[in-house]
Parts: C-alpha cells; structure tokens; sequence
C-alpha cells in the first residue's frame, strides 16, 4: 500500500502541474491534507511550485515534480547513458573521448573558480562538497598534516563508472580546477576501496604557511 506522499509523487509523475484541488481528488484525502503533505515534499526538493493563470481571477498554485523528485521513480538512464558512450567510443578516438570529459569538468570548475579565488582553502573546499553534492555525491574532506583528503562517500557515477572508467576524471578535474591545485586519487571505489579519496598536498605558501 502506497504512502499519500508517494501517492501524490505518483500523480505528479503522470499529470505534472496539478492544483491542490486536483490532487486532493486523486489521492482521496481533503486540500488540508493535501497541503500539509505538498509543503514537506517541498521542503525536501521534490516538487516545485508555480503560479498559473485560467481566465479571469487569481491565479492558481500548480505542483510538479523537481529533478530530484523524478530520480524516485525507476528509469533507464542508466542504460541509454551506457549505450551512449559506448557509440562514442566507437565512433572517436579514445583520446578525444577523454579529452571531452576533462573539459567538460574544467568548464564547470573555471566558473567556480573564478568565483572563490580569494577564498582561503577550506573555504574553497566546502564549496566543492556543496558542487559535488549537487551532482550526487556525498562529500568530506580532512586536514592530516600539511595535507587536505576528500573522501566521496558516494558516487553517482559508480554504476557507470564500471563500464566506463573515463568518468571519474569528471570529479577530480573538477576538485583540481577549483582549488587551482593538482589532486591525486588515494583510493577508488572502482578498485574495491570502500569509497573515494583525493588528496590535495601541494598547498600554495599563502595557504600553507606564512610567506
């Protein structure tokens, strides 16, 4: 027996922008309920909402589901993603294959870097953690020594990963490019280690110690 929230999910998945009215009429429960449940499901980003006009009168609160609340329903990007890279890697030279992954974290990261310049190093860390965990993946760093590790606890790219290993450059050209520094992988969750690690040691003076 399905849960109203997944009920509501569920209705937003076949008919995206519903009113509160209409939902309400859908999963059988009344509009204060209903919002009740919308408003938590809001707070935890899987749905949106937006104003709508429909004639004359104010207009009405349309839901449907965000990004993150489509990814609770099973699909096969998983599939089409793998069937896609593999036709890349046919069609391109392994070379340029990788080439296309590395730029396309480097374009992500120049923005970023561009923006935390001025920001002492840790600073400069927890923005990546909060990048990376906008792409998925669940982020922690360590100072040890005179060194930084980040671990990623978790990684959306794992599944892909084990077909194509290329992806993982995606995240550490990005670490890199933000900091402005070189990162090496201390441990990868594709080799059997329990998750990823980067280590970043080569702290510009400013960073590491008086100059």
């Amino acid at each position: 027996m399905k849960s109203t929230r997944d009920r509501i999910l569920h209705t937003l998945l076949n008919h995206p922008r519903c009113s509160i009215n209409e939902l309400a009429d859908a999963v059988g429960i009344n509009g204060i309920s209903v919002r009740h449940h919308l408003s938590n499901l809001q707070g935890d980003g899987l749905i949106a909402v937006e104003e709508e006009r429909h004639g004359v009168g104010r207009p009405r609160l349309v839901y449907s589901l965000t990004e993150k609340g489509m990814e609770r329903f099973p699909t096969r990007y998983l599939r089409l993603t793998n069937r896609l890279l593999d036709q890349l890697k046919e069609t391109l030279p392994s070379e340029v294959v990788d080439r296309l992954f590395v730029q396309m974290a480097t374009d992500l990261g120049t923005d970023i870097a561009q923006k935390v310049q001025a920001l002492p190093i840790e600073e400069k860390l927890e923005v990546i953690k909060e990048v990376l965990s906008q792409e998925g993946f669940s982020v922690e760093w360590e100072k040890q020594g005179d060194h930084y590790l980040i671990h990623e606890i978790s990684c959306p790219y794992y599944q892909v990963g084990q077909q194509h290993p290329e992806v993982c450059s995606l995240d550490q050209t990005l670490i890199s490019t933000v900091l402005a520094i070189p990162t090496a992988k201390v441990q990868c969750l594709l080799r059997g280690d329990q998750h990823c690690t980067y280590i970043v040691s080569d702290l510009a003076p400013s960073e590491d110690q008086p100059a």
